[in-house]
């Protein structure tokens, strides 16, 4: 998954975020996971990869801690609050190993699936459109800067 130039049928995700995803789809396996994933423009990033997509390219590099125990959001695994305004995409995993769009997912502009052997690579991580459309998934060697998070006394 090496970044080519910027396209628009192309999806861009740091490494760090992708293999965070992984992680968090196999440590709840056998249950599957749903979470907002948000973009940095590629101006911001830090890395190797820093530089190979121009600097307006949106990557993802950031999501939101998923929470499957608050009932008031989630009905049978959909979630029902207010969509996050700053999440342009979806993570979502199939512990069942569809590696494609159903009609249960949570859509955004792009969905990220992955199913097991949760690995990086075409046949268990891949980027689609809201109409289901496989997009280019491509992997960057990058990531955003630290932020420090700052609480109110």
């Amino acid at each position: 998954m090496t970044a080519p130039d910027s396209h628009p049928r192309s999806v861009y995700a740091t490494e760090g975020l992708l293999r965070a995803l992984l992680e968090l789809a196999s440590e709840n396996h056998p249950d599957g996971v749903s979470t907002a994933i948000s973009t940095v423009p590629a101006a911001e990033l830090e890395g190797e990869d820093a530089d190979a997509v121009p600097e307006e390219t949106p990557v993802f590099a950031e999501y939101l801690l998923p929470d499957p125990g608050n009932s008031l959001t989630h009905v049978f695994g959909v979630e029902l609050s207010t969509p996050n305004r700053n999440a342009q995409g979806r993570f979502i995993s199939h512990p069942s190993g569809e590696l494609e769009l159903t009609l249960r997912d949570d859509l955004a502009e792009v969905v990220i699936v992955a199913v097991p052997p949760w690995r990086t690579d075409d046949e268990t991580l891949a980027a689609f459109d809201r109409s289901g459309e496989r997009l280019s998934l491509f992997e960057l060697d990058a990531a955003p800067p630290e932020r420090s998070f700052e609480t109110e006394s």
